[in-house]
């Protein structure tokens, strides 16, 4: 008698950590033009500026910080207000061009509200 194999993650994400892993291949972040690294939750958004060469984490914004005034933070809005966040802490500690790291998702959506936000904050990608 033979037994299911269980998997731990979804043929979704199985894709998305695909398409991750060959887009990461082909960037690195560094101290004058770090990685934006995105993560998307069902009901929160976190964005991170890396410096690859060092591993460390420079600059990091959320939809939990404080400073955040959006309503819905699991909508696009709430991911443009994290990217104007991030790109205002950014902007503080000298950094204004960046590697744009979606991290497998696909560009649209809220990552995309992500990347208009902190464009719109003053970073190049």
């Amino acid at each position: 008698m033979a037994t299911k194999i269980r998997r731990t993650t979804s043929n979704k994400q199985q894709i998305r950590f695909k398409r991750k892993k060959r887009i990461r291949a082909k960037m690195e972040g560094t101290s004058e033009q770090p990685r934006l690294s995105v993560f998307r939750s069902n009901s929160n958004m976190y964005a991170q500026l890396v410096d690859d060469v060092k591993g460390v984490t420079l600059v990091s914004a959320s939809t939990l910080d404080e400073g955040l005034n959006a309503k819905s933070p699991s909508s696009a809005e709430g991911a443009k207000a994290v990217g104007n966040l991030l790109a205002k802490k950014a902007l503080a500690k000298k950094i204004n061009s960046i590697v744009f790291d979606r991290s497998g998702y696909l560009y649209h959506g809220r990552i995309k509200a992500l990347a208009d936000g902190a464009r719109e904050g003053g970073l190049k990608f």
